[in-house]
Order: structure tokens, then C-alpha cells, then sequence
């Protein structure tokens, strides 16, 4: 890692509670629901618009820029919040106004730490974008790097215009993934990588992911428990020692991460304790 990436994940890990086990329970952070559109359907992910679900791909609403610059003035004045991010409820780049809204949070609140999730598959598309706009870590989802095992998580993948099935698709997210995280780590981006584990599927895979994406510049990982849902609904969710032990294995290789609570796409304050979701109620115009 060179002197100016290890600077960058120093100072994003004494910040950041979802990089930083020791601060998740005592920093408060924001997740805008600006970005519903999605160029991916993974195998176990269904995006709603609710209340109640607590996961990943669920809001309560869509904002607007100007809601949600609103909405982080009304935040950032009632309580700490060191990061505003972007995870959905669908695909971050895949939304153009997650960009234009970053730019704004980063002339207004110079301050917060900029955020975003996404699938990958447009990173090398905007990479240069995500850097100038002042976004300082980038999640990617990786759920495989080998395009056997990928075409049984992603049913369809739409790219530049074009849907893809099968190998055909996950070939070119595998590539624009990879791809992605080198482009970012080389501007100065901190890039974590997320993967679902899978029983049956990934989870004997997992560690060869954390070695492949430590290789082209990763700087932690996150494994997460399937959420047991769409063509997956079947499959129990991964049990504590399962979780455990593909950590441990992934730990090899890259740092990892093992506090994460699954949060909504609109979630805001301390992860696990003082946060909220964004209340439908707020927005009566809301759209998904």
C-alpha cells in the first residue's frame, strides 16, 4: 500500500463506522435514498418502497437533490454525522444524480466524508467523476470471481444498452469490477469490497475473492449473511460459525470488517443504536 493510500485509509478509519469496528456504535452516518434505478438483478435482492423492512434495497422513499440536501441540513444540526453515502436502494451509478448530489454535499459541507455503494459495474465508466466529486470510499459487491459461480447470483445484467444473461454478463461485471477498484485505488479512493455469502454457492469461494481483490488494490472486506429472499428464498441463512469461519479465511488476505448491521437505504444516525429511517411522511411526492 503506498504512503498516500495508507494516509487516505488512516484517516477514513479513525471516521468512518462502517470501516472502523471500535467507532460503528459512536459515530452517526447518512444514507440518501437517491439512486432507485438498478442495471443488475442479483439473485437475492428485492428492492421495495416500505417502513418496515430492515435491509439492504428498502426506502421509505426517493429524495430529490434539493430533499436531500434538506434533509442533511435538518440531520447534521440535531446530531453527529461524520458521512454521507449513497446505497440505493439500487445501483448508486446507475442514478446520475447521486454525482450531482455529492457535488453539492462537498461545496456545502465540506467536512463530511463522501460515500457510496454500488455493484461495480460502472466504476471504470466514472471513475474520474467519483474522485473529482470528492467521494472518499467506494463499496463494491463482489460476489464472485469466477464467472461459473457469478452466473448462478445474477440473472441479468444490462451494460451500455445491451442485456446480458449468464457467463456473458458476469464476464463483463467481473472485468469492470476489478477493473474499477484499481482505477479508484489509483485515485486516491479507499474502495471496500462487500460479499454475500451464499450457502452452497460462495461460501468456499469467498477467500479467493478477498486475494484477487487485495491484489488489484482493496483495502477491507465485508462479509455478509445471505438475506434470505427472491430466488434464494429457500436457502437458509448462513449460521454464525459458517460467518465465522469465512472471515477468518478472508482475514488472510485483507483486512475485515465485522460489524455490519445490513442497514436500509435510508438510514441515518449511529449504525445499530440512535438511527432512524427516513419517514415516507416527509416526502408525500416520493417516487420510486
Amino acid at each position: 500500500m503506498s504512503e498516500k493510500k495508507m494516509s487516505n485509509f488512516a484517516h477514513i478509519t479513525k471516521a468512518h463506522p462502517c470501516f472502523n469496528e471500535k467507532i460503528h456504535d459512536k459515530v452517526g452516518r447518512m444514507h440518501i435514498p437517491i439512486a432507485p434505478n438498478c442495471n443488475i438483478q442479483c439473485g437475492f435482492c428485492t428492492r421495495k418502497l416500505n417502513d418496515t423492512e430492515k435491509r439492504p434495497g428498502v426506502s421509505s422513499c426517493i429524495m430529490t437533490i434539493d430533499e436531500a440536501l434538506e434533509h442533511i441540513r435538518k440531520t447534521t444540526s440535531q446530531m453527529p454525522i461524520n458521512v454521507v453515502g449513497v446505497a440505493g436502494p439500487g445501483d448508486s451509478l446507475c442514478n446520475e444524480d447521486t454525482l450531482k448530489l455529492f457535488n453539492r454535499v462537498k461545496e456545502e459541507f465540506p467536512d463530511l466524508i463522501l460515500c457510496m455503494s454500488t455493484n461495480g459495474l460502472l466504476v471504470p465508466d466514472y471513475a474520474d467523476e467519483i474522485a473529482q466529486a470528492g467521494v472518499k470510499t467506494v463499496t463494491i459487491t463482489i460476489n464472485a470471481v469466477d464467472v461459473d459461480i457469478g452466473a448462478q447470483i445474477y440473472d441479468d445484467i444490462y451494460y451500455h444498452g445491451k442485456l446480458y444473461h449468464g457467463k456473458e454478463g458476469c464476464k463483463i461485471l467481473l472485468e469492470n469490477q476489478l477493473k474499477g477498484i484499481s482505477m479508484l485505488s489509483e485515485r486516491g479512493v479507499v474502495v471496500k469490497v462487500n460479499s454475500v455469502l451464499i450457502p452452497g454457492v460462495n461460501d468456499k469461494h469467498i477467500k479467493q475473492i478477498a486475494k484477487v481483490v487485495r491484489s488489484k488494490g482493496a483495502s477491507i472486506m465485508n462479509v455478509l449473511p445471505l438475506i434470505p429472499l427472491n430466488k434464494f428464498k429457500d436457502l437458509e441463512k448462513p449460521g454464525c460459525g459458517m460467518l465465522s469461519t469465512v472471515r477468518q479465511e478472508v482475514e488472510e488476505y485483507i483486512p475485515i470488517f465485522r460489524a455490519c448491521t445490513q442497514c436500509r437505504a435510508d438510514a441515518f444516525g449511529i449504525p445499530g443504536q440512535k438511527e432512524q429511517d427516513f419517514s415516507l411522511e416527509l416526502v408525500p411526492n416520493s417516487h420510486y
